[in-house]
C-alpha cells in the first residue's frame, strides 16, 4: 500500500473515528502519534483545527527539546499542490508575532495553546513549523519555500524554521516508525590517495577517509532528509547558532574547516573502494546531520573553494540491531547541554561517589549515555538531571522550575550541588519520587482520578505532588515558615508508620484540588486558564498550600481521628527541619 493508504488505513481505526471530526484532524492526530510519539491524550491534546484556528492545525510543545512545533497538514491524494498550504503557514507565522491579537480570535483550543506558546518563547524555546503533505509541492512552491525559509532565519527577535514534509518525507518518516532499515541510497565518494584508511574492527569493515566539502554536496537525500533517517531530528535550519557557525567557517576560513570539525559518522551496507572510488550502499548518516544539510545549503560558496575537507567515518554492517545500536549510541551525543558540561564538577563527582559507597549496588548516572553499575539496584539508581529537579522543588520549594533545566545546570547550580549533601537524603528523595511518579504512570490507570489536563503535564506537573509531600510534613509539623523537612527522616517516619502511600495519595489530591481550584477562580474571573502556566506559576504555590491546610483540618470527627493519627506518625522535631536553600 501506499503511504497514503497506510494513513487512510490506520485513521479508520475506532480511537481516530471517535476523538476527531474529519479526516485531516485524524492525519494530524496520525502524524503526532506515530511521528512525535504522542500517547492519545497528549495527541488529542495538541489539535487546534476547526473553526477559528487560523491557519494552525497543532501545536505541539516539546519540553525536552525546548521546540514549539506549529503544524499544518494537507491529507490529499492530489500529485501537486500549488502554495496555498504555504501561504497558510506564512499567515499564522504573521498572527504567532502578535498573541495577543491571536489568542483574542482563536478558538477556545487554540486559545489555550496561545498561552503555552508565550510561555515557552519566554522561556527561550524555537518556534518549528511542520507542513505535513501527502503530495508534493510544485516547483514554484518550492521557490517560495526557500524565500520564506531565509525570512523566518532573518527573524531576530524568535528563532524559527520551517520543515516541508511532503510524500517522500513522510514516507521516510513513517519507515522510522516502523524501524525499517535501509535508505536505499548509493553514492560514489572520490578519494584522494593518501587520504582514506580501510580497517577491520570486530569483524566489520570500516573506512576513515579526508572528503572534499564539494563532494558532500551532491550526496542524494540531504535536500529531502532521507540520508538522515537514523538521525534522531532533522535540520534545525539556518538560524540556530551551531549551523550559522557553521556556515560562517565554510565562507571564511575552508582551509581549516578540517580541524574544526568533529566529523561525519554513517553506516551502510555494503563498501567497494576500486581506483579511488569508493561506493557505498544504503548509506545513512547518523551523526552529522546539521554540518551536512549545512554545507549543502551554502553549495554556491563551497563549489567555488577547493581547500575545504571533512573527515567521514563509514561503517559496513548488515545487523540491523547493531545498526540500531550505533545509533542510539551516536544520537545521544548530539547538542552539548549544560548538564553535559557538569558532569564531571568536582562536587559533582564527590556526591557520585559518596552516593555510590553508600550504596554499593545504586549508581548516580551523571553523563546521558552512562549506564548503571553491573549489579546496579534498580531502587539505588539515581540521574542527575532528576536529582536536579527532585532538589529544586524539595529545597528550594520552586516546582515551577522543574521545567528548565537548563537553568538547573547554569544559574542553580551552585545552589543545588555545591555543598556536601547526605546520600541518605538522596536516596530518599528518589523513593520519594519514584512513589509519586507511579500514580502518574499511564500503566497506573491513574489511581487518584487526577484531572486529565493536569496528566498531560505529567513530565513536570509530577513534581508539584513531590512537593506537596514536602508541605505536608511542614502543616503537620507546624514548621517554621522557609524551613524544609529532612527528606531521610520524613521517609523513615512514613515508612515506620506504614503511611508511606496514604501520605503519596494525600499530596496527589491536594495537587489535584489545587488545580482545580485555579482553573475555576481563572474562569470565574474571566481568564483563559491554561494547564501549563499554571505548572510553571509562583502563584499555583499559594493554591497549594491552601489546599494543604484546608485537607489537614477536617471538620468530621472521623476525618480528624486519621488526620491525628497522621501528625501522631509524622511527628518530626525542630532539627529535623532546615532552612530552604537560597542564593547568597
Amino acid at each position: 500500500m501506499s503511504v497514503y493508504d497506510n494513513i487512510k488505513h490506520d485513521i479508520a481505526q475506532e480511537y481516530y473515528i471517535n476523538n476527531y471530526s474529519n479526516d485531516g484532524q485524524r492525519f494530524i492526530a496520525w502524524y503526532l502519534r506515530n511521528i512525535h510519539n504522542l500517547d492519545p491524550i497528549e495527541a488529542k491534546a495538541c489539535i487546534t483545527d476547526g473553526a477559528g484556528d487560523k491557519q494552525i492545525d497543532a501545536v505541539y510543545v516539546n519540553n525536552e527539546d525546548e521546540t514549539v512545533y506549529i503544524i499544518q497538514g494537507k491529507f490529499t491524494q492530489k500529485a501537486k499542490l500549488d502554495a496555498k498550504p504555504l501561504m497558510e503557514i506564512q499567515s499564522s507565522w504573521i498572527q504567532i508575532k502578535n498573541l495577543p491579537t491571536l489568542q483574542e480570535n482563536a478558538n477556545e483550543k487554540l486559545a489555550y495553546k496561545v498561552s503555552e506558546i508565550s510561555s515557552a518563547l519566554d522561556d527561550g524555546y524555537d518556534i518549528h513549523f511542520e507542513l505535513i503533505l501527502t503530495s508534493e509541492l510544485t516547483e514554484a512552491a518550492l521557490k517560495d519555500v526557500t524565500l520564506f525559509s531565509q525570512e523566518l532565519a532573518d527573524c531576530e527577535n524568535i528563532d524559527a524554521s520551517l520543515e516541508i514534509v511532503d510524500i517522500q518525507s513522510l514516507e521516510r518518516k513513517y519507515n522510522d516508525a516502523l524501524n525499517v532499515a535501509g535508505t536505499g541510497i548509493t553514492y560514489d565518494f572520490s578519494l584522494e590517495p593518501e587520504r582514506f584508511m580501510q580497517v577491520e574492527v570486530n569483524g566489520k569493515k570500516a573506512v576513515i577517509a579526508v572528503i572534499s566539502i564539494q563532494d558532500c554536496i551532491y550526496i542524494p537525500g540531504i535536500k529531502d532528509g532521507s540520508l538522515f533517517r537514523k538521525n534522531v531530528r532533522q535540520s534545525l535550519g539556518k538560524s540556530v547558532k551551531v549551523n550559522k557557525e557553521i556556515a560562517t567557517s565554510l565562507k571564511k576560513n575552508p582551509g581549516d574547516f578540517f580541524f574544526l570539525h568533529n566529523g561525519i559518522t554513517a553506516i551502510c551496507s555494503s563498501i567497494d573502494i576500486h581506483d579511488n572510488i569508493m561506493t557505498v550502499k544504503n548509506l545513512s548518516v547518523v551523526n552529522g546531520c546539521q554540518s551536512l544539510t549545512t554545507i549543502y545549503n551554502n553549495s554556491e560558496a563551497v563549489s567555488k573553494s577547493e581547500e575545504g575537507y571533512i573527515i567521514f567515518r563509514i561503517y559496513e554492517i548488515a545487523d540491523g540491531e547493531l545498526i540500531d545500536t550505533i545509533s542510539t549510541s551516536t544520537n545521544s551525543q548530539n547538542g552539548v547541554k549544560p548538564r553535559d558540561l557538569r558532569s564531571n564538577d568536582k562536587y559533582v563527582l564527590t556526591m557520585k561517589k559518596s552516593f555510590e559507597q553508600c550504596y554499593p549496588d545504586g549508581s548516580l548516572i551523571t553523563k546521558r549515555g552512562e549506564k548503571p553499575q553491573d549489579g546496579s539496584n534498580n531502587l539505588h539508581v539515581v540521574e542527575l538531571s532528576t536529582l536536579g529537579k527532585m532538589l529544586v522543588s524539595w529545597h528550594v520549594q520552586r516546582p515551577m522550575e522543574t521545567h528548565l533545566e537548563s537553568e538547573i545546570f547554569s544559574s542553580h547550580f551552585n545552589l543545588l550541588f555545591h555543598r556536601k549533601y547526605p546520600p541518605e537524603n538522596i536516596q530518599a528523595l528518589n523513593e520519594i519520587y519514584t512513589a509519586v511518579f507511579e500514580k502518574w504512570s499511564p500503566k497506573s490507570n491513574n489511581p487518584l482520578n487526577l484531572n486529565e489536563a493536569l496528566v498531560k503535564l505529567k513530565s513536570y506537573a509530577a513534581y508539584w505532588h513531590f512537593f506537596a509531600v514536602s508541605l505536608i510534613l511542614c502543616e503537620i509539623n507546624n514548621a517554621k515558615l522557609d524551613t524544609i523537612p529532612s527528606p531521610y527522616t520524613a521517609l523513615k517516619l512514613m515508612k515506620d508508620g506504614g503511611i508511606f502511600d496514604d501520605v503519596i495519595s494525600l499530596a496527589g489530591y491536594c495537587t489535584n484540588d489545587a488545580f482545580r481550584d485555579s482553573m475555576l477562580t481563572e474562569q470565574m474571573e474571566g481568564k483563559t486558564f491554561n494547564p501549563s502556566n499554571w505548572a510553571k506559576s509562583k502563584k499555583s504555590i499559594i493554591f497549594l498550600r491552601s489546599v494543604v491546610g484546608k485537607r489537614l483540618s477536617p471538620s468530621s470527627p472521623e476525618e480528624r481521628k486519621y488526620i491525628d493519627s497522621l501528625r501522631e506518625k509524622l511527628k518530626m522535631s525542630e532539627k529535623d527541619f532546615e532552612p530552604k536553600w537560597t542564593a547568597d
